[in-house]
Order: structure tokens, then sequence, then C-alpha cells
């Protein structure tokens, strides 16, 4: 049956099957002999023509059986009948965006695809967005999944409020085909996915005749990298390097590939060399098989069926309820699972390509039916163990392991309470955690990680997961069973939680420092996964009475039954101020101490829900429960966390100090330092509190110090004594202090968050995403920031770089406590300074008071006691005293301020009392503070007078001064007295009073007058290093404006007229300005007048290829040896451009050259210098600015120019544009005689006739005035070498040549496109052409107009000499060349550039150096812009076609010119166009002609100096009257249609061979594309304003090479809108023989090596430059909190910010790019490079 046309059809095979005794044996028959024959041939078949074949000689008859005839009527018959099912189902690829709804979803896993999300109610809610792992799928048509909206407009059946679960309504006989062909095809499948290489082949499907051929088969592992594979293929199997390659990417995206076929001895011979070879690398040797090629087809064709099992239950809900029944229906041989869990089962050693395709298969049926799903989920949780032990032991992630499954399960409401019901799931996964961690208990049988496996350690932790996702969701109605099933599973978990009670005890080190750190980090990452866990075990037992009582009573019993830390000595009794206390002895500072107590713990919180409910009262035998026993532990643990703040435990290393961080810290402390305090006060609570004080000061070892006088002669002992007084202080404060704990108080979690937030921001404005972090995070991955942020804070937007903040109200600055429970040390410090400084500005005090606290729920109403008993007075006494002895050793100013806070807190506690209860207050403080000790003067009253006037307390002052305010108004309130006797009480010491006012009104004032002169010198220091920055290129000048001093001197009769003639060129030319520019190098620091022949000045610069003002994206030409083509012209189409920018900073010529060596030899030994400067290419940091540079121009000063006006008119007479044209024909032949160069002469004698009658001489040029060249310093020469070879270089992509000819072309290219850069700039910022530029920009263009004017004297004059004429040819055709381009083919600002300033090298003779004088200067730009601006009109003509016809009424003497000139030119052309409107055609030409003479006006005022006139100094570019304005400085009539009518015998004949060039003919024609005038200004593209629109687009993104669906990273070029695949092996192309990914080979192309890309699924902006270099930059997207969200860490909605994608429009037209990846990368010093030619 080789041959597929002799093979029966599918209608026949099936009929066979379906007649046929056993039907399985049939199918297994006809599979065994095709399988083979499509799978195995020895020669492959393509991927397509195998999936032909299988269609139709497997699938095709297996469908015709399955339909009981043609699959396709079946199939339409089945659509008839049957309804779409509400579920979508999408499984979701890694990286692929995924949406959750904040205000609907049950819990943060419920998540929608893009399609659902974007066609949902959600869209326009708070909604969260990131990218998926992996494995999960969308949760569209789960109604238990969300609150309102579980379906998108496309999944909703109709009415969605139930889920609905579809009737089988296949026909019996259909149905029954179904089942028994899915049991054939499910038992093959599960046979060959589960196989080993010792199995054999069933004899039903072993072949007639078996082939000697087997593959050897190399799997997958997370062992060995890309590069450890190759090797090992390089050396194992007969195959180059590209098949390595290949075989290793595929081995790592399927997860096996055959690498070898072969006879048996030979495969295993490969097969045991790749073992050896991998070994030698890594431990572990790769995982090889051997499998016959029957085998291999077998398993190839198992993976197909598959798919093709998806494809066909997604067909009906009957065929799906088939497949779940054959899926899950038990074994008839008892011993083995069905045959779901069998492939559950095998997962683990499944390669990734089988993974796949059984976890889509089980998402397709099984999780899209709610029955099937519970009867999966029982199968799931019979084997969670086995397949968890499994996953610990496997090495693939988790993302492609069947345990990742469990989210799909365990988080749907109704499935978790039958799974605990009926499988007990909790105590199934506990009991999984704790088999895992058995290998870690000690003797005690408590935890102890020393020397554990981080990556299994990591693995177990997964599970704690799942075990969140089972509580997720709190039942809101309990039945007997789940309440007996969740005990147990309680009963458990406690059982975990007793082997962490007390484990990794640390004892304090003494003498010398510990030798090895002890292991930490186990612990508390397993604390970090049990935080939420514990939470919602708290919320679970809180939902129903009988559960709370029962799990607090069995905790308490665990609790008691840990034998961790038991005392070894008897209780003693300790005395003071008449109090008796009978404890254990026990030091935290000698004996072993545990930060580990999560019973202790957990106890406590629910003894705040038993208080809550009130079902305290029920507890059995009260008296029972020991709550100093209780606390004994929380406390030594907060004791432990003062002694090492005290640093007593400084030898014990930094993991202690670490531990004590997370303890304390945001990530820890709800379930750690938080639950330790609460416990405290459930103690202080219940305990006498003279008792309860007693037992801190034992276990803080302060009770000697407090108890009599303790002095100790150790220095370091009294620090730390001082410092565990200011601790014991502190804890007594936030005992007392803290009660926003919904329970200890009446206050809601909301009030919570408040405060939280309120003291945050007291420490300084908050970013969002700041806030967020420093909130703790709830189950739900909430912080409820949200719902509260509006009540405390206002926001306050971002600008175009930083973030939105967040700033407290004013009115909730009442809440401050200095001494919040959760500031660490230097938040403390920083909270207090900030309020301090506010309330100085203020005008107020600098005492911060407590605030008012709620008033404790009665259970812990007692805790104030703690207030006012004797032993707090006791401490707070002695505290004062030392400082009232001034006892310098004894006390510190922070025990002081935490002293005054507790006295504060007495007296806020008393007068509440006082001011709120009719009954008799017995909250005596006050009573207590002035009697106990007055007799000898010690009370604490008296103290607080005595500490006043101390100098070292004058911080303190104000909040002493409060303090006895309080204690007045405390007195008043208890004598029931009037406010006035308070205000006489107060004003007791009037003299002294006033004095303190008076005094502090004086200080106020003086604070004041100093602050104002120091804004005020500030101003002025800011002024000045702004004016020092604006005039750095001029220091010593005046102004550009012209009103700087005098004009050189002139005849008499018109200096007054001249000075403010502000014309550029011609006979009316205005003066250079006599400038003296005295600078400094930034290097040495040294001044020097700019010079010709002084030593040279250079400026830093940049040279880089540019595409800014390309009108042909995407399309580079390649550098052509041709000179008739670029670079000596321009395409119009600018499609590339060398620009060249600056810093403007200024060196000498010698400095640089020295520092740049140095920059050579140190970045040499830098790590990865290379990928920040490219040393070979000549590039260095700006000293100053750090700005990326690779070459600088030497500056030249501009040369005076006397004019003689008189002379000036007296030339201009005989002088006219005919015979300036003849003079210049003349010279050019002459010149070419002489130099013996007859190129191009044929034609050019009768062609001369153009330019009139009567030859003028080869010299007459000359006579028209000259002067000796300017004479310039050797170093200046040297640096004008330097700049115009890297020019050469940079610009053309070649190698180094100073002696090419296209050296001065390249230098007045860039002139002329750095020039049409900042016009562009400023045209596109709508800023005046002079007076807005940068003085970077303005520096670097004058600095380069000068470069490239002075080039000429660097180059061979011969062969300057035929580049004007070549040039010339374009404007005159007599002397062009054959292949001399058309006007349509030329740039003409580059062209202006050119010829300018290459005409001085006409006027040089071979015995003497000259130039042109003045006045010949003047005449030759004259007419040179007069012929160019005539081209170019008539190039903006050729390119225009849709002029409107004429119209009726007057026109102007502009209008008829242009009409004329139209006219004439369509005649030429032979264009026969009706009438058309002469106003139209001048608008069009003085639009087109705009930026054109902007140009020029930019460049002709850097080369001559001329001042330009006010209206082009301070008006926008698009004001009125720019074009008149540009006219005349540039000596053109405004109607610019003149020139034709001027010069009309001289143009006339130039305008006919213009337009008979055959270029322009077919060009008209449209055979060629054309410009138009004025050329659109390029911008980056535009962004849709909503970010999820970009990442719909990413969703739907394919790769144009590869049709898998791996994941992808569309990236978006910024430049053209091209969507590009990066990061991708599919779409590697090459550049100059390297590979590289597609951004840099699009960027070569987009943007001459410069790219702009947003990266969508990632959502940041890459910065491109070459192949070698780029760098991130944030992404022009803010959520509503102004902030960027890289990688969408934070998940919020997204908006474009037009401000900041104007920044970065600007960064690239301003060709800042490649200088933000040198600073970018300046500041992130990487260690490892990332391979940017990759992406």
């Amino acid at each position: 049956m080789a041959d597929g046309d002799k093979s029966p059809g599918g209608l026949e095979l099936s009929k066979e099957w379906l007649e046929a005794a056993d039907s399985r044996l049939e199918v297994l028959h006809y599979l065994k002999d095709q399988v083979p024959q499509i799978f195995c041939l020895k020669k492959e078949h393509s991927p397509q023509e195998e999936e032909e074949l299988m269609q139709s000689r497997i699938l095709r008859p297996l469908e015709c059986f399955l339909f009981g005839g043609d699959p396709e009527e079946g199939l339409e018959k089945l659509k008839q009948g049957s309804n779409s099912s509400q579920f979508c189902g999408r499984v979701f690829k890694e990286g692929e965006t995924v949406y959750s709804c904040r205000d609907c979803a049950i819990d943060p896993t419920c998540v929608l695809c893009m399609d659902c999300f974007q066609n949902s109610l959600h869209k326009s809610h708070r909604y969260k967005m990131h990218a998926s792992s992996g494995g999960g799928f969308c949760d569209c048509g789960d109604v238990e999944a969300w609150k309102i909206g579980p379906c998108c407009s496309k999944h909703d059946p109709g009415a969605a409020t139930a889920m609905v679960t579809d009737e089988c309504e296949l026909e019996p006989e259909l149905c029954e085909r179904a089942a028994k062909l899915f049991r054939i095809l499910l038992h093959y499948v599960t046979d060959f996915l589960v196989w080993e290489e010792s199995f054999e082949l069933p004899e039903e499907l072993k072949p007639r005749q078996k082939e000697n051929a087997y593959y050897c088969v190399l799997y997958n592992d997370e062992h060995h990298s890309y590069e450890h594979v190759i090797y090992t293929l390089l050396r194992s199997v007969n195959c180059n390097q590209a098949e390595a390659q290949t075989h290793t990417a595929l081995i790592d995206k399927e997860g096996r590939r055959a690498v070898k076929r072969g006879l048996l001895p030979s495969c295993q011979q490969a097969k045991d060399l790749i073992r050896s070879n991998s070994e030698h690398i890594s431990l572990q040797p790769l995982r090889v098989e051997i499998l016959h090629t029957a085998v291999m087809a077998h398993q190839t064709f198992a993976l197909r069926l598959g798919s093709w099992f998806q494809k066909i239950i997604s067909y009906s809900v009957g065929f799906r309820h088939a497949f779940c029944q054959v899926a899950l229906e038990p074994n008839a041989d008892r011993g083995h699972p069905c045959l779901i869990s069998r492939l559950m089962l095998h997962d683990a050693r499944m390669y990734k390509g089988a993974r796949k395709i059984v976890h889509e298969l089980i998402f397709g049926s099984m999780l899209m039916d709610t029955e099937f799903k519970k009867l999966f989920a029982i199968e799931f949780t019979k084997h969670y163990k086995q397949l968890q032990k499994d996953f610990i032991n496997d090495d693939h992630e988790r993302s492609i392991s069947i345990t990742a499954l469990s989210v799909q399960i365990f988080t749907v409401p109704t499935l978790a309470r039958q799974l605990i019901e009926e499988c007990n799931v909790i105590k199934v996964i506990v009991g999984t955690v704790m088999d895992l961690l058995r290998d870690h208990l000690d003797d005690n049988n408590r935890f102890f990680f020393l020397g554990y496996n981080s990556d299994k350690f990591a693995r177990i932790q997964v599970i704690f997961i799942d075990l969140r996702y089972i509580l997720i969701s709190k039942p809101l109605a309990w039945t007997e069973e789940l309440r007996r099933q969740f005990l147990e599973g309680f009963k458990d978990f406690l059982g975990l939680l007793k082997c962490m009670q007390g484990m990794e005890e640390v004892k304090r080190q003494f003498g010398q420092h510990i030798a090895v750190e002890p292991e930490w980090e186990a612990g508390f990452s397993l604390q970090i996964q049990l935080r939420h866990i514990l939470a919602v075990f708290q919320d679970w037992c809180s939902s129903d009475d009988q559960i709370l009582l029962l799990t607090f009573k069995e905790c308490h019993r665990v609790l008691m039954e840990c034998n961790n830390q038991p005392f070894h000595k008897e209780t003693t009794d300790y005395y003071m101020c008449k109090h008796i206390i009978n404890v254990h002895p026990y030091k935290v500072s000698q004996d072993p101490v545990s930060i580990h107590l999560p019973i202790s713990r957990f106890l406590a919180g629910l003894y705040v829900l038993l208080c809550r409910t009130g079902l305290v009262e029920h507890l059995d035998n009260p008296e029972r429960y020991n709550f100093s026993e209780l606390a004994e532990h929380p406390l030594r643990c907060v004791v432990l966390a003062a002694q090492v703040s005290a640093e007593m435990w400084r030898r014990n290393g930094l993991s202690l100090v670490s531990q004590v961080y997370y303890y304390q810290d945001v990530k820890c402390r709800d379930e750690m330092y938080d639950k330790d305090i609460l416990m405290l006060q459930i103690a202080a609570s219940k305990m006498d509190p003279n008792h309860f004080l007693m037992l801190i000061l034992l276990r803080f070892e302060l009770f000697d110090y407090f108890n009599e006088t303790y002095l100790s002669k150790d220095q370091d002992e009294m620090m730390q004594l001082n410092r565990l007084t200011e601790e014991m202080l502190y804890l007594l404060i936030v005992i007392t202090g803290e009660r926003f704990v919904p329970g200890i108080s009446h206050v809601t979690k909301e009030e919570v968050t408040m405060r939280e937030v309120v003291h945050l921001l007291c420490i300084e404005p908050m970013a969002h995403s700041s806030l967020v972090k420093s909130l703790p995070e709830k189950e739900s991955h909430e912080t409820g920031l949200e719902s509260v942020i509006g009540n405390v804070a206002t926001f306050k937007k971002p600008g175009v770089s930083g973030h939105g903040l967040y700033e407290v109200k004013k009115e909730r600055l009442v809440e401050f406590n200095p001494f919040f429970y959760h500031y660490s040390r230097s938040q403390h410090s920083k909270a207090e300074e900030s309020q301090k400084k506010r309330r100085v500005q203020e005008g107020n005090d600098k005492a911060l008071p407590p605030p008012v606290p709620p008033a404790f729920c009665p259970a812990f109403s007692s805790i104030v006691r703690l207030l006012c008993c004797d032993i707090v007075v006791n401490i707070l006494r002695r505290v004062l005293q030392r400082a009232a002895e001034d006892r310098a050793t004894q006390w510190t100013e922070a025990m002081i301020q935490r002293a005054l806070h507790l006295i504060g807190q007495a007296l806020i506690e008393e007068k509440t009392q006082l001011e709120g209860s009719v009954e008799e207050v017995t909250f005596d403080f006050s009573v207590k503070a002035c009697r106990v000790g007055s007799e000898n003067g010690k009370s604490i009253f008296l103290l607080l007078s005595k500490i006043k006037p101390l100098p070292a307390l004058q911080a303190q002052k104000d909040m002493v001064k409060w303090v006895l305010q309080m204690f007045q108004i405390v007195k008043c309130l208890r004598e029931k007295s009037s406010p006035t006797v308070y205000m006489s009480v107060e004003t007791t010491k009037p003299e002294e009073s006033a004095q303190d006012k008076e005094k502090a009104e004086r200080k106020r004032k003086a604070e004041a007058a100093k602050l104002h002169r120091q804004k005020i010198m500030a101003q002025m220091s800011a002024m000045q290093k702004n004016f020092i920055e604006s005039n750095k290129m001029l220091y010593d000048n005046m102004p550009e404006s012209g009103t700087q001093g005098e004009p050189v001197t002139v005849t008499d009769g018109c200096a007054m007229e001249q000075r403010e003639l502000c014309v550029a060129i011609g006979p009316h030319r205005g003066f250079t300005p006599a400038e003296k520019d005295v600078l400094t190098c930034i290097l040495c620091q040294e001044e020097q007048e700019v010079q010709a022949k002084a030593p040279a000045m250079v400026l830093t610069a940049c040279v880089q290829r540019s595409t800014v003002l390309t009108q042909c994206r995407g399309k580079i030409p390649a550098n052509r040896a041709d000179e008739t083509t670029y670079p000596i012209f321009m395409p119009p189409e600018l499609s590339v451009g060398t620009h060249t920018g600056s810093c403007g900073h200024v060196m000498h010529a010698t400095c640089w050259q020295k520092y740049f060596e140095a920059v050579q030899n140190t970045s040499r030994n830098r790590l990865h210098a290379e990928l920040i400067i490219d040393l070979e290419n000549g590039e260095y940091m700006c000293p100053l600015c750090k700005s990326l540079c690779n070459t600088v121009v030497p500056l030249i000063p501009l040369d005076s120019v006397i004019f003689n006006y008189e002379n000036a008119e007296l030339i201009g007479q005989h002088l006219t544009l005919p015979r300036w044209i003849q003079s210049l024909c003349a010279r050019i032949k002459g010149l070419k005689s002489v130099t013996q160069d007859n190129e191009g002469d044929g034609g050019s004698d009768g062609d001369m006739g153009l330019c009139g009658e009567g030859q003028p001489d080869f010299r007459s040029i000359l006579s028209y005035g000259v002067q000796e060249t300017r004479k310039f310093s050797d170093s200046i020469m040297e640096m004008l070498v330097v700049c115009a070879t890297t020019v050469h270089r940079v610009g053309l992509q070649t190698g180094p040549n100073e002696l090419c000819p296209q050296v001065p072309l390249m230098a007045w290219n860039t002139c002329a496109f750095t020039i049409q850069a900042i016009e562009n700039i400023l045209q596109e910022e709508d800023k005046p052409l002079f007076g807005s530029l940068q003085n970077r920009q303005l520096a670097g263009l004058k600095a380069i107009v000068q470069f490239a004017a002075t080039q000429r004297r660097m180059t061979s004059q011969a062969v300057l000499h035929r580049h004007f004429a070549d040039m010339f040819g374009v404007l005159l055709p007599a002397l062009g060349r054959n292949n001399t381009p058309s006007i349509m083919e030329v740039d003409f600002v580059h062209l202006l550039v050119g010829l300018v300033l290459s005409i001085p090298s006409l006027y040089q003779e071979q015995t003497v150096d000259l130039e042109p004088s003045s006045i010949s200067s003047a005449y030759n730009h004259l007419y040179i812009l007069h012929l160019v601006t005539m081209a170019h009109i008539l190039q903006i003509l050729l390119s225009c076609t849709d002029f409107p016809a004429v119209a009726a009424g007057e026109e102007t003497e502009e209008a008829k010119a242009a009409a004329e000139l139209y006219t004439a030119v369509s005649q030429y052309t032979g264009r026969f166009l009706p009438d058309v409107s002469g106003s139209s055609v001048a608008e069009r030409v003085k639009r087109g002609i705009e930026p054109f003479l902007r140009c020029a006006a930019l460049f002709f005022n850097c080369l001559t100096g001329v001042n330009p006139p006010e209206e082009l100094l301070s008006t926008p570019a698009s004001a009125h009257g720019q074009t008149e304005a540009l006219c005349g400085y540039l000596a053109l009539p405004s109607n610019v249609f003149q020139l034709f009518q001027e010069h009309r015998d001289t143009v006339t004949p130039l305008l006919q061979r213009y337009c008979g060039h055959p270029a322009i003919t077919k060009a008209l024609k449209g055979k060629t594309p054309t410009v138009r005038y004025p050329r659109k200004r390029n911008r980056l593209i535009d962004l849709p304003e909503d970010y999820s629109a970009l990442l719909n687009q990413a969703s739907h993104f394919q790769c144009p090479k590869s049709a898998d669906d791996e994941r992808k990273h569309p990236t978006l070029c910024l430049f053209c809108g091209a969507v590009l695949c990066s990061q991708s092996s599919c779409c590697l192309s090459k550049l100059d023989g390297e590979d590289v990914g597609a951004c840099t080979a699009h960027a070569a192309t987009c943007g001459a090596g410069v790219g702009m890309f947003l990266r969508i699924r990632e959502c940041e902006i890459v910065l491109m430059a070459g192949k070698t270099r780029g760098s991130t930059y944030p992404a022009p997207y803010l959520d509503e909190y102004g902030e960027t969200d890289p990688h969408l860490g934070r998940g919020n909605p997204l908006h474009l910010c037009p401000e900041r994608y104007r920044k970065l429009n600007q960064l690239w037209q301003q060709h800042c790019i490649l200088e933000e990846i040198a600073r970018s990368l300046e500041v992130v010093n990487v260690m490892f490079a990332f391979e940017w030619q990759m992406l």
C-alpha cells in the first residue's frame, strides 16, 4: 500500500472498520502499515507533504468512520443542530498579554484574552494587564470568575446568568462511533506518549518485516546551554556547525530531535559519545534514547492525533463529552489509572512538544465543561503528591508542567469547596509540602535549612501557591462536612507551622566574630510564601463562629506543645516600686532565641477576631490562658530586634541584621512584627500593668538600670543601655498608641490604609508606584490605595520627565505620629525633619505632639492603664532625672524625645477621658506626675521644667513647652475650671513668656532674612551661569542683533545707512562685524583669542549618517563610484545625509589630542568600554558634558570685510549675469586646457552661444577683484584634515583617505545637510530662524560652514575645478557632461553650498595664491543664488500638476508673472495644459521655495556674518512676511518671478535646455517618482492614545518568516511604522557578513544604522546606533498616576503622553539618539554586555 493511488478510499476503509468484528484491531493494523510509510522513510518528506499524506491516507478515513459517511456532510449537519460554546478557552502562549478586571474579577487569577477583553464591558473598568507566563486560559464565559459581565459580546449566549451545560445532542449511532474511535485512538496516543526506551511494540503494531533502522534521539534539558549542546553534537555526530545549531534550536523548541539515523550499533556509538561529551561540560549527561524508526513514526503521529482531537472536539459539545468520558473512564485493570491520569503521571518524563499537546487537550476538553472539570480535579488531587514530586525532580519550568493546571481547578470557588469536602485537598497539599521538607527536620522536629538545594526549594515553595488558590475565596455558607474537613486540613497546617516555631535559633556571639554566616534566606522565603496563606486562613476562620472557636483552641493547644526555648531556671521574685513579679529568668543576650514564631502570631490574629465577634466570652476556662507565657516569645523577638539595633549582636554577622530587617519590612511585617505587637497588646490588656512593664524591663535587661542607680564604667555598655532604653520607650509608645487594627479599636481597613499613606507622604511626596511598594499587599494583590488616596493626598502631574507625585493634604497632618511603628529608623528621621521644616515655614513651633488616637475596644481598654501605673512613672522620672542632672553618658536626646512623646500620650488620654466622661476618671497620670517625687524636686512635672533650658535639648524645647501646656490644660479639666483660668495659668510668667515670644520673633525674622538672601544669591548665581552658558562661544563679544558697537569704517556719506543694512550678499551686502572671539579651553581653563594664525581651537563634534529628512524611507542607495552621482549631487529625496552636530564645548587642539590619547589608553582596560565609545573610529566623550563625539571642528574666525560700495556699484554696471556666465565659462574652459583635461568638451563650443556674443578672456574673471588668500596656522590646517577625513569616512562608510577627491564634496554636503536639519527643527517647532537657535547649534553651525568654506585650501585645485564645472553643469547645460543630472534630480541647497564654496578655486593661479575680493564674492554669491533659485522654482513647478484653473478677477503682477512662467514651461515640456490660476502658482511656489530660502539665509549668515533683519530674529517661522524678509536678506526680489523677467534673455534658452532633459520627460510621464515641494516634514509615526490598541496589534502579529506559535517580540519602528519580529532566530539576516536581528537589519535601511523602536509587549523604547550599541528609554505611555510601566510590571491602563512623544521626536530630529545611548551606557555600567545586534 506504498502507492497512495492503490490504497482504498476513506469511505471504503471506514465501512470495513465499522463492519469488522474488532474495529480496534483493524484500525491499528491500518496504522501499522501507513504511519511508518508517511513518517519515517529514509528520504524525509517536507512537512507539507507529510501533512497532505497524513490527511488523505489516515485522518480522512478516521473522520469517515466517525461520521459514518462523508465528513463534510456530517459536519454541516452537526453545525445546524449545535450552539457555540459560551467559553472562550483560549490557551495563552508565554508572553501573551492578558487582562484582569480589578472591579469584577473574583480573584486576580481570573483573566481575559485580548479579543475577549476588547469586546467586554470590563474595558471601561479598572483593569490590569500583564504578560502571561504561558499555560493558562481565558476565563471568558465562566460565571464563577466574574462578579458581572462573565461573557464578552462574542461568547455571550444571550443570557449568561448561569453556566449552562449543553446537553449531548449527538445521534446515538454517532455518539457510539465517537466513543469507540476515541477509545482506540486515545489508548494509542497514551501508549506512545508514555513510551519508554525499553518498550517493545505491541503485536498489532509490529511491522511485518522489522527494518534495521534506528534513530538516536536527543532530549532537551535545562542544565545544558545552547553552546554546550552544539559543542557536544559537533564532537559526537557527523554534522557541521549550521546543522548543529538547527538541531539545538529545534531541541529547545520541541523538546527533542533525532540527531542521527542508522543501524543500531552506529546509533549506540553516537549515544555513548553524546553522553560522555556532555558529561565533561556538566555533571549531568544529556538525555539520549535510541528508538526504532517505527516507534518514532508512531510517536510523531500520536502528537498529530492530539491536534486532530482538539479539532474534532471543538465541533460539538457531544464530541467533547464523549472524549472526556473515554479519558476519565476507570481502567478495567484496577491497578492502573485512567488514560488522562496515565498521561499526567508521565508528564515529567515527556518532552516539551508532547506535554504541550496533552495540556492543550485537557484545556480544550475537560476544563471546558463543569462536570468533567470536577471529575478531572478529583483525579488531579488524587495524584497531586506524585505529580508535585515529579515536578520537583524535573528540570523544566512550571509553565510546561502539568502541575501548572492547578490554577484552573483550585481557584474555582465551588470546585475548591468540593475538593475540600470530598478529597480534603488542604490536607493533601500540606502533606505534600511536609513530605518534601521532611529531610530538613532536625532532632527537635524543627526545620533546619543548612545546605539546602535552592532550586529544589524554590519548586517546593510553588506548592504553597496552590494552597492560596484553594483558600482564595472564603465560603459564604458552611456545611458540617466542610467544617470537619477544613479542621482536619487546618490541624495539618498547624503541624507545618509547628516545625517552623522556634526554628533556626540564634545565640549571641561573644569574643570573636562568627566564622560562617548561618543560612537564613530559606526560612524567610517560607515566611513570605505563608504570609498570604496565614491571612486567608484567618479569613476563613472568621467566617464561622464555630470554626473560629475550634481553631483558636487547637492553635493554643499546639502552641503549648511546642518545646522551643524552654526555661532552664526556676522562677524568681523581682521587686520594683513596691510591686513584685514572679517569673523565670531569661536573657535574650545570652540564651538562644528564634525570630520564627508563626503559631504565636497566628494565635494573636485569632484572638483579635474572637474579640471583634464577641466570641471571646465563650472561651472555656479563660483562666487557663497564661498571657505572660503567650507574650514571652513575641517579646523576646522584639527585644532581639532592639538589641540588634543597639549593635549588641555585631559579631553575629549580616545574616541576623538581614533577618531583623525583613522581620520589620513591608513584605513580612503584617504576619511577624505586627502580630508580635498585637500579642503584647493582648497581654497588656490582660495583665496587671505594673507586672507587664516589669516583664518588659526584665526582658530588655533594663530592670536593674531602672530599679536602682546602675553605673557602668564601660562606655560601650552605657551606649547599649541608652539605645535599649530608647527602644524600650519606643515599644511602650507603640503598645499604647498603635490602635489602628480592626478589633483593637473601631477602625476599618480603609482607615488603616489611609493612616499608612499619610505617614508615608509625611516623609516626602511619593509616586503611586512607590506608595504601592511601601504598602502591604493583600491576598488579592491589592493594597486598597486607590479607594483612599483621594481622601488623604493631592496629585501633582509630571512634566516631560519624571513621574506624578502625591502630596499629603494639610488637614491630614494632625494625624502624623513621629513614632509611627512602621517607620524604619531612617524614615523616622526624614519624616521628623520634613515635618519640623514644614511647621517652621508655616510660622509654627517645632513641637510634634502625638496625635489623638481612636479609643480602644472594650476588650483592650485596659491597655491605657500602662500610661499611669507606678512603673511607667518611675521609668519616666529616672529618664528625665538623668537629663536634669546632665549625666552625659546616661541619657540621649532620642531617649528624652521618646519620654516626652509617652508623657504626651498619657496627657492626651487623660484629657480625652476627662472631656468625655461624667463619672470620676481613674486615669490619674497628671496627678502622679506632679506628686510622685515632688518632695525632693524630682516629680515628672518639675523635672520637665528643669530640662527645658538645657542647651543640649534645644531641639526639644518646643515639645517640652507643649507638654507643660498639656499639664495645665489637664489640671484645669480636673478642677472643672473655665478656659480663662487656663489662660491665667498659662501666663503665670508674663515676662518670660513675652521674652520667649520676642526672641522667637527675632529668630524667625533672622531666618526669613537669611532665606531671602540665599534665594537672591541663588538667583544671581543661576543668572550668571545662564549668561556664561548662553555666551560661551561669543563670551567677550556683543549680541548678534546689530546693536553691539560700530561697524567697520565706511565712507562718510552712507555710514548710518549701511549700519542698518541687513543684506547678506550682492553689491548692497551688509558688514561683517569685527569680532574678537576670546574662548576658554574646557580642559586647561586658559583663554585664547580665535585667530587664523594662532594655534587651533577646536569644537567637539559628532558626525553621523542620517535619514531624518528622507523622502524615501527605507531606500538607502549604495555608494557608487560614478562621480556624476552622490556625493557630488545630493538627490532631492535626501535619502541619506551626513550630519555634523556639536555640544558647543571648546578646547585647544593640543589639549584635545592629549585628552584623546589618554581616553584611548584608559578605555582599553575598562569593562565594555567598546560598547560606549568606538576607539577604532576615533570616538570619545566630551570631557565636560559627556556627549559622544568622533571628531573636532577647528574654529576659524570670520574675516572682517571692508566693502567699497562705490566700486561695487561701478563693477555691477559691467558685470551683469550674462557677462558673469561668459567669464565663468571662459575660465572653466581655460582651466581645463591648462590641466589637459578635455573630458566633456564635446559640443561645448557650439553651446557657448547660450552665453551671448563676444567671448571674454580666460583671465577676465580676475579683473573684477582678487585678493591674497588668507593664511592659517599649521595647527588649524592639521585639524581641518582631521575633521574632513572623519566626515568623508563616516559619510561614505569608507576607509580614511584624506587625498580622496570626494573629501571636499563631503565637507560641503555635511554643511548643507546640517543646515537643512536645523531649518527643519526650527520650522517644526515654529521658532524664529535666527535668535532661537541653541548655543550648541549656533556655534556648531558657524564652525561647520567656515570649515567647509576653508576646505578648498586642502584639495588639489584641478579636483575643485572639476567639481565646480560638474555642479555648474546642472545650471548651465553647456558645461555639463552627457550624464549630468537634470534639475529634477538634485537638491538645490546642497548645490548652492557646493557652488558658493568651490567658486573661489577658479581664482587660483599657478604662481600666486589668489581668491576673489569681497566685491567679486558678493557678485558670485548673488548670481549663483539667482540661478539656483530660478532652477529650484522650475523644479517646484515641474513637480506639481494639480493647479486650479484660472479664476475670474484681477490678478496681481506676481500672479501674472507666475502664470506667464508656467505657460512657458508647459510649452517647453510639451504639456498643453489649460490656463491655470497665476495666484495659485505663485502661492505654491512661495510655499515650496521657503525652506530653500531659509537654508540659504542660515548659510550666508554663517558664511558672511551679516546680521539678519529683525523679522527673522524674533518672529515665528509661520508668521506673515517671512518670505519677504528672507528675500530682502538674500538680495532677491520679493516677487521671485521677477528674476525670470530681469534675466529673460539669459534664462529663456536655459529653460528650454532644462525642460528638454530626458529625465524630466520621464518624470512628467510618471515613469520616475518625483519629490513634491515643500518636502514632507518627517515626524515619528502616530501612536494610538490607548496602549491596549498597540497590544491588540501585537497579539495579531504573525512573524513573516515563521509559522510556529512560539512567543514573539513584536517591535514597532517609530520612524516608519513597520512591525518587526525581534530577538528571534527566525528573523536573523546577514549584514556585512554578520548575523543580525530584525531590528538591527531594519535600522540599517530605515535610519542609516540609527533606530528607535517600541517593544510592544515590554512597553519600552529601544534606541539603536549601529550593530553593537543600544539602550532602553522610557516609553511615552503613562498610567493615570503619571508613571511609565516597563514590562507592564504594574499593569495599569496606559495612555499616550503627547509631551513625552514630542520629546522623543526632538531627540530623533536633533540627532541626539547616539548621544543618549552613550550617556545611558555610561551611567549603567553593565557586567555582561547585551547583544544589541541580535535584537
